[in-house]
């Protein structure tokens, strides 16, 4: 009789991650951020407490990787490299498209919630807080240094101008009136605001 080959343990534990993944976004959706536990996540990953635990220590470390994992997948269905912005030669056109794409990410109920919980969070809890920073935005940002940086080569920025300030004219804005809800986030306000950051506000 020939013998039952033995279970894969890093399958099964990579089964786990994404139970407990799809778990923790999916609650947070329903039921909110606070209301959000480790044992309701276990419950419905269908793993014990002690999984959890054993990897993460604590419920909005989960819901960090969580998001984290989400976005990688998002990109590599929509086709989008996750390590540079498009650099067709037009700065402006490059910047719309991405900031469209980050209007409809926004927008979309599956990033919504988590990303909401994750803002609040990372203000009271400094340590989450840095690690979103440095995980999340801080590497998204640089992909615009990065791409205004092959602007100033090209000619279309001036030498003298600090890509990671410069940067903020169009991301800022943006990130303020979603997390407080001050306006509509669609694709003309972005366009207008790369159109602003790169032609200013003086007649021309």
């Amino acid at each position: 009789m020939a013998e039952k080959p033995a279970p894969d343990a890093s399958r099964r534990s990579e089964t786990s991650r994404r139970a407990i993944y799809d778990a923790a976004l999916g609650l947070v959706a329903e039921v909110g951020y606070p209301r959000t536990t480790v044992e309701g996540i276990a419950a419905r990953a269908g793993v014990g407490k002690q999984t959890i635990y054993r990897w993460w220590p604590s419920k909005a470390d989960v819901l960090l990787e969580a998001f984290l994992d989400l976005g990688e997948r998002a990109a590599r269905e929509a086709g989008h490299p996750p390590d540079a912005l498009p650099d067709t030669g037009d700065l402006a056109a490059d910047l719309k498209l991405v900031l469209r794409a980050t209007v409809d990410e926004l927008n979309d109920p599956r990033f919504e919630a988590p990303s909401r919980a994750l803002a609040a969070e990372g203000l009271v809890n400094p340590r989450l807080g840095a690690e979103f920073v440095a995980r999340l935005l801080e590497p998204q940002l640089q992909l615009y240094v990065r791409r205004l940086r092959s602007a100033q080569e090209a000619g279309a920025v001036r030498p003298e101008v600090d890509p990671r300030i410069a940067l903020e004219l169009f991301v800022s804005p943006l990130a303020q009136r979603w997390l407080q809800r001050t306006g509509p986030i669609t694709h003309a306000y972005t366009d207008t605001l790369v159109d602003y950051a790169l032609h200013g506000l003086a007649p021309r």
